[in-house]
């Protein structure tokens, strides 16, 4: 591709702005050709503005790069979701002379609705009854990866044609966007990973799950549906987990003050820079704050961070005040946006003329569809069909094959690999931490009842026969802890009793460390658990052996039990756990 670009071989070069973090791209292959550029044409222009609702940091970019190219360079910049705060920042971005031509907003061929069902179970029941109801094909949206394959999930077990796209999709993205196109498929179940780019003219159908986080985000989703067709749905479901889903949305956007010095404080300390796994080992903070972190500060003039190789280090600029002043300001926005999408929830008609006027247009003479609103009731026969499909969905878990990246565990002296001898064998989580199906059990279990229910004991019993593990376990250990001392080792034996095998409490807690949910990377989550643990004498047991745990995040309490249990002697261990509490899902 570079050959042909000097070669002037090249019509149209299409990029992602990501592209133009790499130095060797703006310099050797961007810089040569800048001055025969005759046409710059930026789409999902809100991208670039800090008030657009899906604002990609490395858009900023182009922002730089604009200001190098010639002043005579023609600029075209395309959205669909931009009102006028966003018009009027592209503008002082994009500018100065910048011509802007706005088209109507209102979309006479889609029908809007709301509808409230709090429970999830509710929810998929509705869609496995009115999805088929509904000609033609469409997408369903989530706000996570979790929840795209349970819909998914669910709806392919009611024989329904559906599929799963998310970020995690990978190299089938193409094949499945093609088979929605071609109506191979009935219904995608996507997270906004099916965003930009997609367009189906006939598309029936735009159904969310829940409610998204801003209207202008809703508004370019929802649009997919009826753009060459007399008329197409967009139904909003509403639930009751979606707020905290979009409030944590929302606490992530922007690093933390505490953050951020954390951050500046660990590179002030190393002179020759720190690598992301060097700052995780010495800073509270997760990957991807870090990394957030990082970036978000190399876009400020000047910057107070750069990267130089794999590590980071220290400018002579400070951080601005108008940095945080910034992230205040559009974390109050999307507060707002947030109750703006709460009252289009509540409404029970004019939903267009809502929209159009959030995005700052003109709703006079908005036309509604000739379609009758759906049902808003469920089958029961449905409801319980859903209830009991959330009730035994399970998660795999993945053993960990290297002990942490920049250090490994010192006190245990652990680095590198791990060994099939010394790793867990694959095993099995029961649900997510506070979802639907079991996860408030465990919630409650934990944290109002200390107490694991029976329900939760035949949970899991009925989880590892269908689970099958081979080799099969013969005894059963728990990981001990010394806030929650009866806790787990209570549910195990339960557990134990109802598999018919025996209990050892073959593992102890050497000191106390603070919890793991307070560790905030899996790098800080490791260290905390290095050596905490140790085998206890005569307890372990030859054979296959049954590891319980309650909460599991990064994995590392497992792994490091794991470990101990087979270099003292045991089989394969087999971990189990209730309920898993990552957030990235």
């Amino acid at each position: 591709m570079e050959a042909a670009l000097q070669r002037d071989k090249v019509d149209i070069l299409l990029i992602s702005p990501e592209r133009l973090t790499n130095e060797h791209f703006r310099d050797e292959v961007l810089g040569p050709v800048a001055g025969r550029i005759s046409l710059l044409v930026v789409d999902e222009a809100h991208c670039i503005s800090d008030w657009g609702h899906d604002f990609r940091p490395h858009y900023r970019f182009i922002e730089r790069m604009v200001r190098q190219l010639p002043g005579n360079l023609r600029l075209l910049a395309t959205t669909a979701t931009a009102n006028q705060r966003v018009m009027d920042d592209l503008e002082s971005i994009l500018g100065p002379g910048l011509e802007v031509s706005r088209g109507a907003l209102g979309r006479p061929s889609l029908f809007l609705q709301t509808i409230r069902l709090p429970g999830q179970a509710e929810r998929l029941a509705w869609l496995a009854e009115q999805i088929p109801q509904i000609p033609g094909s469409g997408i369903v949206y989530t706000l996570t990866v979790r929840d795209a394959y349970q819909v998914g999930g669910w709806l392919q077990e009611q024989g329904i044609d559906a599929q799963v796209y998310t970020g995690q999709s990978g190299d089938a993205r193409p094949q499945l966007e093609d088979a929605l196109l071609g109506n191979e498929l009935k219904v995608l179940v996507a997270t906004t990973a099916l965003g930009m780019g997609f367009d189906k003219p006939d598309l029936a159908f735009v159904i969310h799950y829940q409610m998204p986080g801003s209207v202008v985000a809703y508004y370019q989703q929802v649009g997919r549906a009826g753009r060459n067709i007399a008329t197409a749905y967009g139904v909003l479901l509403s639930g009751t987990e979606e707020e905290e889903i979009n409030d944590y949305f929302i606490g992530s956007a922007f690093p933390k003050k505490h953050e951020v010095e954390e951050i500046l404080a660990a590179l002030e300390a190393a002179p020759d820079g720190l690598s992301i796994y060097g700052l995780m080992n010495l800073v509270n903070v997760s990957m991807g704050r870090i990394n957030k972190a990082l970036l978000l500060m190399t876009l400020e003039t000047p910057a107070a961070v750069v990267k130089l190789g794999t590590k980071w280090v220290l400018t002579a600029a400070d951080l601005s005040e108008s940095f945080w002043q910034r992230a205040g300001r559009l974390t109050e926005l999307r507060r707002g946006e947030q109750a703006q999408m709460n009252d289009y929830v509540a409404l029970k008609d004019g939903h267009m003329e809502y929209l159009i006027s959030a995005l700052d247009g003109d709703p006079a003479g908005t036309m509604v569809p000739g379609l009758s609103a759906l049902p808003v009731t469920v089958d029961g026969g449905l409801l319980r069909a859903a209830s009991a499909f959330l009730k035994r969905t399970g998660l795999p878990l993945e053993p960990r094959k290297k002990w942490p990246t920049g250090g490994g565990l010192p006190k245990m002296n652990l680095s590198g690999n791990i060994s099939e001898e010394q790793r867990a064998e694959a095993g099995q989580i029961l649900c997510v931490w506070g979802d639907a199906g079991w996860g408030d059990e465990v919630r409650h279990g934990k944290y109002r009842d200390s107490h694991f229910s029976d329900d939760l004991v035949a949970a899991s019993v009925a989880m590892f026969r269908a689970w099958n593990p081979q080799p099969a376990p013969v005894w059963v250990t728990c990981v001990p802890s010394l806030r929650h001392p009866e806790l787990v080792p209570d549910f195990a034996c339960r557990l134990a009793a109802a598999l018919g095998l025996p209990f050892h409490e073959a593992l102890r807690k050497t000191d106390g460390r603070p919890e793991q949910k307070t560790m905030a990377n899996s790098n800080q989550q490791a260290r905390n658990i290095d050596g905490s643990l140790a085998a206890v004498e005569k307890a372990i047991h030859n054979g296959p052996v049954l590891l319980v745990d309650d909460m599991v995040d990064s994995g590392w309490t497992l792994t490091v039990a794991a470990y101990l249990l087979k270099i003292d002697g045991s089989g394969p261990v087999v971990p189990l756990a209730l309920a898993s509490t990552k957030h990235s899902e």
